[in-house]
């Protein structure tokens, strides 16, 4: 049978080029198998293609611009990590934009991996206890956040874990939050 958790959810997962590819494909699949409906915004419309362990991955197609999302329209954001993904979205004004504008309606934000560079460029990272990546502990502690070293953290609406390995308390993470939150967009 399947799982209808989130049969009333909108997800918004938000991308480029280089995002780490089962950061972005673990989360669309788990997701839609809680029964939600979940889109792919990016840059532009053209497919987008992933990081894959050491080389590049598979394309993913692009529902639409993030310019051209509405926040009303969904119930959470998630932001797949890999290192090149949230480099090239954190300098895009529309997709901070967006990130802050989901954190203030109290949406569940969740960054996985090198994400959470997003989450700083936002404004979101101060005073808060971060999961991020190893290599950005650093930039993320500059920022003003506590960072820590654990599977998921999940601090107000903010959701991060550190890596791939990580996935399934992501996941879990994501969907609790949903799953617990009131009415739907």
């Amino acid at each position: 049978m399947a799982d209808t958790r989130l049969s009333d959810r909108r997800i918004l997962i938000m991308a480029t080029d280089g995002f780490e590819q089962s950061e972005l494909e673990v989360p669309l699949e788990r997701l839609e198998a809680a029964g939600a409906d979940v889109d792919i915004a990016s840059i532009g419309t053209d497919d987008i293609t992933g990081w894959d362990k050491d080389d590049w991955g598979g394309e993913v197609e692009v529902d639409l611009k993030i310019a051209d999302v509405h926040v009303d329209n969904y119930d959470a954001l998630v932001l797949p990590g890999g290192q090149i993904n949230p480099d090239l979205l954190r300098v895009e004004p529309d997709a901070i934009a967006l990130i802050k504008a989901f954190a203030a309606a109290g949406k569940p934000v969740a960054a996985i991996c090198h994400a959470p560079w997003l989450l700083v460029e936002a404004g979101l990272a101060k005073g808060r206890r971060l999961a991020t990546y190893k290599s950005i502990r650093t930039d993320v502690a500059n920022a003003g956040a506590e960072v820590v070293d654990e599977a998921v953290v999940v601090a107000g609406n903010i959701i991060t874990s550190r890596c791939p390995d990580d996935l399934p308390a992501f996941c879990d993470a994501i969907v609790a939050a949903l799953s617990e939150a009131g009415a739907p967009a």
